[in-house]
């Protein structure tokens, strides 16, 4: 049976099986570098991570493509606002990314495209449009895509052009940052914008004019120019990006090159924040940086954000946090007693990570079948965590406990998840804070209640939160 997976186009869970003799072929829409990248960016791209490795353990020869986003209306305003070069500009934030990606446990792309370096192969593809009669310039030296010659128009987000008003709104009902230049019709989009005062240096020679692509158009020249002109497997990226920019993709991908531009396309529903939309004047747009300021470790964040079913709405939530560190220590006990039976300590367990799948997954099996079945994440750690509170160490031997962390370790590595990498307590806790906070477990200890809960309230005054467990207490930044 093969990896299995929800494909938006045809609305039903298709087999992933690449072509005899070649790599099944990903490509993803990766960040628009003109800020950090937050955590509803980072969902979808670790969700994508999780999939390939999904694949890679299932023993599929993986490309995988995903662009940098680093000329657009944005990435322009910023870099002018800033007084610096786009490149400079840009260069800052892409290796803020990865960075960030590096600390989050997600593999690097084969191939990471930007935008600017493919401005070339756009002008190319934008006149293969143009000569086909898909596209049409205008008299500001704008090039726009003729909507109404593609009849198959809307196919992918269901969307009839009757009922399409404009460009201007993404099929998650978000402002889309639209080209509004003179076109024949609201339905067209630009794929080439001329030269405006406010874009400064920042624009180039094209057959229209001076000027620069149009958003849409860089993906597809970049997946043509990444896998060779062949029709690619898996089209990924955030559910706001089905519309527009993936029904553009397919417009112009299809009607340049007359062929199926992907076999299959992978979308990653939003993101809200504590049952709230995520948006700047609400000021929860978190970042990697904020929440590890919060004493929140990267595998914590990691686990929270693929926790969820990836085709619903995730409500990311500071209790969720507090959850998955719970949830990633009792992974870790139960990985320690392992260890304990073979006569290794935790610092061993780094040798079990693997994306060799093992010959059999044993009672981690119905983990392993359920991420093949639709990423279903959430039913795989369920799974884990069925097997850890049947204690099965208790009756193993060395041999079979060593079976158990190979296992485990494969499983860890399909879903990115590092063990034994958060910092010793006592050393990044404040030598006041731990004291009341030893102070307050042995009130509770001795059952005083009344001066475990002032000594709480004392942790809680200076900026702490402590967490309770069977075995002691996790303090935590506020």
């Amino acid at each position: 049976m093969s990896v299995q997976l929800y494909d938006t186009y045809s609305r039903s869970v298709k087999d992933l099986t690449p072509e005899v003799g070649k790599p099944f072929r990903i490509y993803c829409c990766g960040p628009t570098v003109y800020g950090p990248a937050h955590i509803g960016n980072f969902r979808t791209f670790l969700i994508q991570d999780v999939l390939r490795r999904v694949l890679q353990v299932d023993g599929v020869d993986v490309k995988y493509v995903r662009n940098i986003t680093d000329v657009d209306d944005k990435t322009i305003r910023e870099s002018q606002a800033n007084g610096i070069s786009l490149r400079e500009f840009t260069d800052k934030w892409t290796e803020k990314f990865h960075n960030d990606c590096n600390t989050l446990n997600i593999i690097h792309p084969n191939i990471e495209p930007s935008a600017v370096e493919h401005i070339p192969n756009q002008i190319e593809l934008a006149q293969k449009l143009e000569a086909k009669g898909h596209a049409y310039a205008t008299e500001d030296g704008s090039l726009y895509f003729r909507v109404s010659s593609f009849p198959e128009y809307g196919r992918l987000s269901k969307l009839n052009l009757k009922n399409i008003r404009s460009q201007s709104e993404n099929s998650s009902g978000e402002r889309n940052d639209a080209d509004e230049y003179d076109r024949e019709s609201i339905n067209d989009f630009a794929l080439w914008k001329s030269r405006k005062p406010e874009d400064g240096e920042n624009y180039w020679d094209s057959p229209w004019g001076e000027g620069r692509p149009g958003w849409h158009l860089e993906c597809s020249a970049m997946v043509e120019a990444s896998f060779g002109g062949e029709t690619i497997d898996l089209h990924g990226g955030g559910i706001d990006l089905c519309f527009p920019h993936h029904e553009n993709e397919i417009a112009q991908s299809e009607c340049a090159h007359g062929r199926q531009f992907s076999r299959h396309w992978f979308h990653t529903a939003h993101l809200m924040v504590e049952g709230e939309k995520m948006s700047k004047s609400l000021g929860n747009l978190h970042t990697l940086d904020d929440l590890q300021g919060k004493g929140f470790s990267p595998m914590a964040v990691r686990y929270t954000l693929i926790a969820g079913s990836y085709r619903q709405q995730l409500n990311f939530t500071f209790d969720g946090l507090h959850a998955a560190k719970s949830a990633l220590t009792r992974i870790e006990r139960f990985a320690a007693a392992l260890l304990e039976k073979t006569g290794e300590d935790k610092t061993m367990f780094a040798s079990y990570i693997s994306s060799n799948a093992p010959e059999d997954f044993g009672r981690f099996s119905k983990a392993w079948d359920a991420l093949r079945n639709n990423l279903n994440i959430a039913a795989c750690l369920g799974a884990i965590f069925g097997v850890i509170g049947s204690n099965p160490s208790a009756q193993m031997n060395m041999e079979q406990a060593r079976c158990m962390l190979t296992a485990l370790g494969s499983l860890l590595y399909t879903l990115g998840l590092n063990l034994f990498t958060a910092c010793d307590q006592d050393a990044t806790v404040p030598d006041d804070i731990l004291v009341l906070a030893k102070q307050r477990w042995e009130a509770k200890q001795a059952r005083d209640w009344d001066k475990a809960d002032q000594l709480r309230g004392a942790l809680l005054a200076k900026g702490w939160n402590i967490e309770d467990s069977k075995d002691g207490f996790n303090l935590l930044r506020e």
